[in-house]
C-alpha cells in the first residue's frame, strides 16, 4: 500500500501541491447544495415515507410487472461474456455532479482499463433521482469509461418515483398513473403529497446518451437499456453478482425476497450488491424481507455460497470480515463515488458479529477524518483551538479507539484542548458534539466549499483470477498525484 493514507499524510492527500485534472471534467463551478427551499421539498418523500407508510414496494412490484410484459427474462438475468478471469469497478453514491464526483473519474478510468462492466451501488443521482440530471452526473463523468454500467438504486433514486432510473437503465416508458380517489386515511394524505416522477426531456437524454453510445458501452447487443429491472443478477460463468433493490427504507418486497431466494441457489459463488449496507458503522443491519426472514440470512445461509455483500448509502469505505461457521463473509460498505464524505471517527471500537478492531478497515482512516471536520469546523466557526492536525488526529483516535495507529503518529503528547475538539467532534463519547454525520451531511456541509482537496472518496475493484476474488480499495483525493497513481487503501483475496 505505498503512498496510501496508512503509511503517510502524503498519501492521504494532505500535502497536496497541484490539483488534480478533474477540474477541466466538469460542465461548471457549481457545487450541489441542499439549502435551496425547492430541493428540500422536492426530497419530501422520505419523509413522508417514514410518517405515512412507504409505497415504494408496490411500486416496484409494478416496474417488475411491467419489465415482464415486455420481454425481460423473468429472473432478470443478464449473461455477461466476461470470460474466466476478469474485473470490473464497484463504486456507491456518485451523483452529485460537482467537484468530489469528478475528482474521482481520472483515477477510476485508468484502474478500469480493461474491466468488464462496472457498478454503482445505491444513489445514482441526487437529489431525486430525476433523468433531467443524468446528463452531467451520469453520461459525462463517465464517458469514456468503454464498457457497461449497471446500477442498484438507493432512496435519493426512489424519490422519482424510480421514473429517472428505469427511463436511463432500463429503456424503460413510465408507469401508467393509477386514478384513485382521495381517502381520508394516511395513504391518502400521502397521495397527496408525494413527488411523482418528472417529466422526462427526451430529447436532452437522447443527447446526453449519446456522450456513452459506443456498443462496447450500451451492454448486450448495442442496447439502450443495460440491465432488465431495479434488481437484477449478471451471470459471468463462473460468478454470480446479485443486485438488490432497497428502496427508500431498506427492507425487500416479498415478491423480491422470493426472487432473492430463488435466483440465490445452488453451487456458484455469489456478491451480494444492496443500496443499503448489512454491516455499517459498528451496527448490523440484516434487511427485513416482507412476509419473514432477511436478506442476511440469504447471505449467510451455506448452500447459497455468498462470499461478499457490499452496500451504498454510507459515504465511506468500511470492510466487515464476519465469520460465519467455519467461512468468513466479507461485508463492506463502499459508498464514497461522489457525494461528500460521512465521518468515520464517530465509528466506535468494532467488536460486531464478532469482527475485531485490528480487523475492521475504513477510508478514510479515523483520524484523518477527525481533522477534516475540525479543519471545516474551525474555519466556519472562527475557532482556530478546535483543528486538530492529522498526526495529531492519528494519535487521539489511537488512544480513544485502544488500537494500533494505522499510520506513524510520532510520539504525540495529546494536550486538554485535542481531547476537548475531539470529545466536540464526536471523537470521544460526549453527551452532545456538533454534527458530523447524516444531519450534518443534509443540513449543514453546503455552508462550507467542499471543492478542496483531500475529498477521501473511493471505488472498488474487483478482479477473479483462478480460484479467488481480490477486492482492492482505491483512494481518490483530488490531488493530482493520487490521480496518476490511486492508492491502495485496503485490499483482501476471498477463496471462491
Amino acid at each position: 500500500m505505498e503512498d496510501s493514507s496508512r503509511v503517510s499524510e502524503r498519501g492521504a492527500g494532505w500535502a497536496c501541491q497541484t490539483i488534480g485534472t478533474f477540474e477541466k471534467l466538469r460542465p461548471g463551478r457549481s457545487t450541489f447544495t441542499w439549502l435551496r427551499p425547492s430541493t428540500l421539498w422536492r426530497s419530501r418523500n422520505e419523509i413522508l415515507a417514514r410518517w405515512l407508510g412507504d409505497p415504494s414496494p408496490e411500486v416496484r412490484r409494478r416496474w417488475a410487472a411491467a419489465q415482464r410484459e415486455r420481454g425481460a427474462d423473468p429472473d432478470f438475468r443478464i449473461p455477461v461474456e466476461a470470460g474466466e478471469e476478469f474485473s470490473f469497478l464497484l463504486l456507491g453514491d456518485s451523483g452529485e455532479g460537482d467537484a468530489s464526483q469528478y475528482a474521482v473519474v481520472p483515477g477510476l478510468l485508468k484502474i478500469g482499463q480493461g474491466t468488464s462492466f462496472a457498478i454503482i451501488a445505491s444513489d445514482v443521482i441526487y437529489p431525486t433521482g430525476s433523468a433531467n440530471e443524468y446528463c452531467d452526473k451520469f453520461f459525462r463523468p463517465y464517458k469514456d469509461y468503454l464498457a457497461p454500467i449497471y446500477a442498484v438504486p438507493g432512496n435519493h433514486d426512489w424519490y422519482d418515483g424510480l421514473g429517472g432510473f428505469m427511463r436511463v437503465f432500463c429503456d424503460a416508458p413510465p408507469l401508467t398513473a393509477e386514478r384513485r380517489g382521495f381517502r381520508l386515511s394516511p395513504a391518502g394524505l400521502r397521495g397527496l403529497l408525494w413527488k411523482k416522477p418528472d417529466r422526462v426531456d427526451e430529447a436532452a437524454l437522447a443527447r446526453a446518451r449519446e456522450m456513452r453510445g459506443l456498443p462496447e458501452q450500451r451492454g448486450r447487443h448495442g442496447r439502450w437499456a443495460v440491465q432488465p429491472a431495479s434488481y437484477w443478477v449478471l451471470d459471468t460463468g463462473g460468478l454470480l453478482i446479485v443486485g438488490i433493490d432497497t428502496g427508500i427504507d431498506g427492507r425487500l418486497d416479498r415478491e423480491q425476497g422470493e426472487w432473492l431466494r430463488r435466483v440465490s441457489a445452488g453451487p456458484l459463488p455469489k456478491i451480494l450488491v444492496t443500496g443499503k449496507p448489512i454491516y455499517v458503522d459498528n451496527a448490523h443491519h440484516p434487511c427485513p424481507i416482507e412476509g419473514g426472514g432477511t436478506v442476511d440470512d440469504v447471505v449467510r445461509d451455506p448452500a447459497n455460497r455468498y462470499v461478499a455483500a457490499i452496500g451504498g448509502d454510507v459515504h465511506n469505505y468500511q470492510r466487515y470480515p464476519v465469520r460465519v461457521g467455519d467461512r468468513t463473509i466479507q461485508y463492506i460498505v463502499s459508498g464514497g463515488g461522489g457525494a461528500f464524505t460521512h465521518a468515520t471517527h464517530t465509528i466506535p471500537r468494532v467488536d460486531v458479529g464478532g469482527v475485531e478492531e485490528d480487523e475492521f478497515r475504513c477510508y478514510p482512516l479515523r483520524g484523518d477524518s477527525l481533522s477534516f471536520y475540525s479543519l471545516l469546523y474551525s474555519r466556519r466557526l472562527h475557532l482556530r483551538g478546535l483543528y486538530v492536525t492529522p498526526e495529531e488526529a492519528v494519535a487521539l483516535m489511537s488512544r480513544a479507539i485502544g488500537n494500533t495507529p494505522p499510520r506513524p503518529a510520532g510520539d504525540i503528547r495529546t494536550t486538554a484542548r485535542m481531547r476537548w475538539a475531539a470529545r466536540l467532534l464526536g471523537g470521544w463519547p460526549m453527551p452532545f458534539h456538533l454534527p458530523v454525520g447524516r444531519f450534518f451531511h443534509r443540513w449543514i456541509s453546503e455552508l462550507s466549499d467542499w471543492d478542496t482537496p483531500p475529498f477521501f472518496k473511493s471505488f472498488l475493484h474487483i478482479s477473479v483470477y483462478g480460484d479467488r476474488l481480490r477486492v482492492r480499495c482505491h483512494a481518490a483525493t483530488g490531488c493530482l498525484r493520487q490521480e496518476i497513481a490511486p492508492p491502495i487503501e485496503d485490499e483482501v483475496e476471498i477463496p471462491l
